[in-house]
C-alpha cells in the first residue's frame, strides 16, 4: 500500500480506470473513503489519513469512472450544474454513498465505503445505554458527531435492534439510503430524499398519516425538520436523528438557536418533555493501527437533565454526566480515558479527539 501523497504519473494517461477496481481496492485495504478527481490519482482514506492508491490514468479516465456510477437523470442534473448525493450499488450488491461535484470546472467524487452488513450494537462495542435508548416507546434520540464519525452505522445498528426485538412500523427518511433494512419482526419502509420525498420535513408530516411507531430522520438540518421531529415525538413516536455537533451541550444549543429568540423558551420546554438521550461519538485509531474504535459521550434524559434543558443551563450538563455513571451517562473525555487505560488507543490519539483536554488529563491522573 502506498502511503505518500505524490504528484500524478501522467505517463499512464490513457489507462482506463474501472470504478469496480477502485472500490474493491478500498474494501481490501479497510478504507473508509475514496476520492476521485481529475488532477491526481485516486486517493483513499484509511484510519483517518489519506494516501494515493496504485492507480494511474488521465483525467478522461477519472471522469469516465465517475460517470459510470450515474444514471441518465443524474447525468442531466450534473449537466445542469447540480451536485449529486446518492447511493451506488456495486459488485455483489455492495453499497456506497457518493457525492459528485465540480472543482476547477472538472468532475470530482467522494465515495464512502459502506459496510456489507448491518452491525449489531455489540459488534460496534457501543454502551448498553444505546440498547436502552432503542427500547424507549417514544421521544427523541440524537446521534451526533463530525462527518465520518460513524453516526449512520450506529443508527443502523439501533434500528436493526428494534427490527429484531419489537413488532413495530419503522419509517426511515435518508439522504441517501445507506443501509438496506429487511423487515424482520418489524415492517420497515425506507424513503430517500429527492427520489421518494422532496424534503425531510415533508416526509415527517406525511409519516404522521402512515401509522409509524419509529421514525429515523437522516439529519435535523433546519427549523422545519426540527419542528416536525419534535412534534412527531410529542405525538407518541420514537424519533431518531443526527446533527453534526461534538457534544451534548453544543447539540442542544444548535437546536434552540435554530428558533427565533421569542420561541426559544418554547422549544426548551418541548425538548425537556421528549428528549430521551444524546449520543456523541468519534472514531479513534487503535494503538496497533489495526482499525478504529468508537468513543462516545452519553447524555440520558433524566429528570435532572431535563430540568437543566428547560432552564437553558447547558453548561451544567458536563458535571451531570460525570456524576451519573449509574444511569449510563459519561463524557467523551471519560470514555477516551478508559480507552487509553485499556491500551486500546494512545494518549496522543485521545488528546486529538477530546473537546476538553484538561478533563481528559484529570481522568488519566499522574500515571500518564
Amino acid at each position: 500500500m502506498e502511503n505518500t501523497y505524490e504528484n500524478p504519473n501522467e505517463a499512464a494517461a490513457d489507462m482506463p480506470i474501472e470504478i469496480a477496481a477502485l472500490v474493491r481496492y478500498a474494501r481490501d485495504n479497510d478504507c473508509s473513503d475514496l476520492h476521485i478527481t481529475s488532477h491526481q490519482p485516486p486517493t483513499f482514506r484509511r484510519l483517518g489519513d489519506l494516501f494515493i492508491g496504485p492507480f494511474r490514468g488521465g483525467k478522461d479516465s477519472y471522469r469516465a469512472a465517475i460517470l459510470s456510477m450515474l444514471n441518465e437523470p443524474q447525468r442531466e442534473d450534473l449537466s445542469a450544474g447540480r451536485d449529486l448525493d446518492f447511493s451506488f450499488e456495486g459488485e455483489e450488491g455492495l453499497r456506497y454513498r457518493v457525492n459528485v461535484y465540480r472543482q476547477q470546472n472538472e468532475l470530482a467524487a467522494a465515495v464512502r465505503i459502506l459496510r456489507d452488513d448491518i452491525p449489531t450494537l455489540e459488534d460496534l462495542r457501543l454502551p448498553d445505554a444505546l440498547r436502552i435508548l432503542a427500547e424507549q416507546p417514544r421521544g427523541i434520540v440524537l446521534v451526533t458527531g463530525p462527518t465520518g464519525s460513524g453516526k449512520s452505522t450506529t443508527l443502523a445498528a439501533m434500528i436493526d435492534y428494534i427490527n429484531v426485538h419489537r413488532k413495530a412500523h419503522i419509517i426511515t427518511v435518508e439522504d441517501p439510503i445507506e443501509y438496506i433494512h429487511q423487515s424482520k419482526n418489524c415492517l420497515v419502509h425506507q424513503r430517500e430524499l429527492h427520489r421518494d420525498v422532496p424534503s425531510f420535513a415533508d416526509a415527517l408530516r406525511s409519516a404522521m398519516r402512515e401509522d409509524p411507531d419509529v421514525i429515523l430522520v437522516g439529519e435535523m438540518r433546519d427549523f422545519e425538520t426540527i419542528s416536525a421531529a419534535v412534534t412527531a415525538a410529542e405525538t407518541g413516536h420514537l424519533v431518531f436523528s443526527t446533527l453534526h455537533t461534538t457534544g451534548a451541550a453544543q447539540t442542544l444549543d444548535r437546536i434552540v438557536d435554530v428558533y427565533p429568540s421569542h420561541s426559544q423558551g418554547m422549544i426548551r420546554s418541548q425538548l425537556s418533555g421528549v428528549l430521551r438521550g444524546v449520543v456523541t461519538q468519534t472514531l479513534a485509531p487503535l494503538a496497533d493501527m489495526s482499525g478504529r474504535t468508537v468513543a462516545t459521550e452519553i447524555l440520558i434524559g433524566t429528570d435532572a437533565v431535563l430540568n437543566l434543558i428547560r432552564e437553558g443551563k447547558y453548561h451544567q450538563l458536563g458535571s451531570t454526566m460525570q456524576s451519573s455513571a449509574q444511569v449510563g451517562m459519561h463524557t467523551l473525555a471519560s470514555d477516551l480515558a478508559n480507552l487509553v487505560r485499556q491500551g486500546r488507543i494512545t494518549k496522543e490519539t485521545a488528546e486529538k479527539a477530546v473537546n476538553n483536554k484538561a478533563e481528559l488529563l484529570q481522568y488519566l491522573g499522574g500515571g500518564y
